[in-house]
């Protein structure tokens, strides 16, 4: 299975409405992408729990539709 950058970027918008999101497809293979989210809900946050806010905001998909996700998180400042 596979899932579309657009997808991806809804369901952190979700979970994360403020948000800046740069999604890239390494591939072009809609599997392997690479992802920058800038947000001020970050700020102060420790890159680990950045991270899983990400992961957290895309509800399972992680390892099952979506197989590789490069992940780059900060807080707007």
């Amino acid at each position: 299975m596979t899932m579309k950058k657009e997808e991806i970027q809804m369901l952190i918008k979700e979970s994360i409405p403020d948000a800046k999101i740069e999604i890239e497809d390494m591939r072009g293979d809609e599997n392997h992408y690479s992802a920058t989210v800038i947000s001020k809900s970050f700020e102060g946050v420790s890159k680990i729990n950045q991270h899983k806010m990400v992961y957290d905001s895309l509800k399972g998909k992680m390892g099952n539709e979506l197989h590789a996700l490069k992940l780059k998180t900060k807080s707007e400042l």
